[in-house]
Order: C-alpha cells, then structure tokens, then sequence
C-alpha cells in the first residue's frame, strides 16, 4: 500500500484482536479467524492483532507470526490488516517488521521497546533503523504506562520528517495537550490514533484518525459506530455513542488489560476466557461486575439470583 494511499484508508476503529488460548494454553487459530469475521461483519474498519490486548510478550516469535499470517488470512483483504510487530528487543522487531511485509499486511504498528527505558536519542535511532529495514507503513505505538518511558513529540516529529514510511501514531496517552502537539508538530496529516478509550471521540475532534481501542473486541459495532458517525457529521450521535461507552470502558479496564476483556468476550461465548501467565482473569468479583454490566449493555441475558449465585461458588 502506497504511504498516500494508506493514509486514506487506514480510518476509523481499527480493533486490536486478542489471542485466544484452548484450555490447554495453546493459541487457538480458529477462534481467531472467527472472531475477525466478526469484527468485520460488525463493521470494523481495520484488523489489528499481537498488539497489547494481543498478549505480545506471552507468545513466542514463532507464534507471533502464526497469528499474524492467520489473521491476515482471515481478513482476505476485506479491511486493512496492522499488525503488532514490535518487541523490547531491536533484531526481534526488525524481523517481525519484515515479516509483516512478506505477507502482505497494509502497515505494522511498533510499540515504543518496553522495559529498557532508551533515551530519545536511542529510541530515534531504533524506530529510523526499523522503518528503513521495510517498505510498508509504520505506525509508532506509544504507550508510556506499559513502557516506562514517553515517546517525546520533537522526536516523533523528527521521525516522520526522517522516514516517509512512518506515517502515523497510536498514542495511548492521556497528556492530550501531548497528543494536540502531536498534530502541530508532525502534520495535521499525520495519522492520530487514540489507545485511550475516553480519548477517542476528543481525538477525531482534533483531526484525529480513529482509534485503536480494546473495547472494540467487545462492542466492535458501537466503536465502529461512533467513528462512522463522526465521519457524515452526525456529531451529536458521536457524542451520544462516546458516552454511551464510558460504563463499558470503564469496567473493561477495571484490572490490567486484556484480562477483563477477555473474561468478557469469555461470557459472550466468543472465546475460552483463557490467558498466560503471568497475566491472569480479574477476581471473581469483578468478573461479577463485568458480567453486570454486560447484562446493562445487552450483551448478555439478564441472570436470576440463582444462577448467579452458583456461579459464584
């Protein structure tokens, strides 16, 4: 996909999948190739996998690419396929990256190397090394609650101005003054995603492109929904689906992603609740909750005393 021509068409909600795991621990492909089906059915606009709510680091490179391959099969090119193709190791991402490019995917999104902790220089370097290794679309992913450290906008600006194939960001950030230099320095045509559930209408307000949102494996049409609204101007729709969703996001990250949504997508009966240690389902009593407010949002049927009561036990 041609940088201009990807700038146009990756736009809206772009669902970032989990991976679901057999009983037994082991990634299961058919669920995943099920799960994007329905994602696109719902309306998604574009396929994400192996990015946070993907697990990465619980999956061995050789799974990673499994993942990447199966769902890039699966999509068939109904929407554009980003893949998560980053790592806290340089030679790791720069394979994946180029594997990425060997199936076809349309761009790859590389998170900021977790851990580490590199200085701007240092992360300058290693995104620049990353996107001169490919020919496809980069979309920096910064992260700096799961990373440690922040993706400063001069050195994303320096980026995009150094490397014409980083075209875009995914800024699960809550500084949106960050997130509004983002756009002043690196181009208003510069991809804005949001990774930030509650930042996702406030960024389509500020010429944002759509959003990277865990809460689309749960509710993939309302997130497709709101952006589609936005983009024919019905603004107050998108308002209305904006706070419609804060309940639902809000529950979705009561523990640490992607174990609530998992347990949810688990009571829906889309996948076995299952995830890798040393990640783990919520408590049993904010399952409860979850389960609750699936039941609020008409995902689940509304459950008797009874029932509840053992499954609790």
């Amino acid at each position: 996909m041609a940088y201009h021509e990807a700038k146009e068409r990756l736009r809206g909600s772009i669902a970032p999948v989990v991976t679901p795991f057999d009983e037994e621990g082991n990634v299961d492909f058919a669920a995943l190739a099920a799960l994007i089906d329905w994602h696109i059915e719902s309306g998604t606009h574009g396929i994400s996998v192996t990015g946070t709510s993907g697990e990465p680091s619980s999956l061995t490179l050789e799974e990673r690419k499994q993942v990447m391959e199966t769902a890039k099969k699966a999509v068939a090119g109904r929407v554009p396929f980003v893949p998560g193709t980053g790592s806290t190791n340089h030679a790791e991402t720069i394979e994946l990256t180029k594997f990425a490019q060997e199936i076809g995917a349309d761009a790859a999104m590389v998170i900021v190397p977790y851990y580490n902790r590199p200085s701007q220089q240092a992360l300058y370097k290693h995104f620049k090394a990353v996107a001169e290794a490919v020919d496809i679309p980069i979309i920096v992913y910064n992260i700096p609650g799961r990373t440690a450290v922040n993706l400063e906008v001069k050195t994303l600006a320096r980026l995009a101005e150094d490397c014409p194939n980083i075209i875009g960001v995914k800024e699960s950030n809550k500084d949106f003054e960050h997130v509004n230099r983002v756009l002043w320095h690196c181009g208003r045509d510069f991809l804005l995603f949001s990774g930030i559930e509650l930042l996702c209408y406030p960024m389509l307000a500020i010429g944002g492109a759509g959003s990277i949102s865990a809460t689309a494996n749960v509710v993939p049409h309302k997130v497709a929904e709101l952006h589609d609204a936005w983009f024919e101007g019905d603004i107050k729709r998108a308002q209305d689906l904006h706070f419609e969703l804060m309940e639902l996001n809000d529950v979705l990250f009561i523990e640490t992603n992607p174990g609530p949504v998992k347990a949810a997508l688990g009571m829906m009966g889309k996948i076995t609740p299952k995830l890798r240690l040393p990640l783990d389902l919520p408590s049993e009593e904010h399952q409860q909750q979850i389960r609750r407010t699936l039941v609020k949002y008409g995902l689940l049927a509304e459950e008797t005393q009874d029932e509840e009561m053992q499954k609790a036990t």
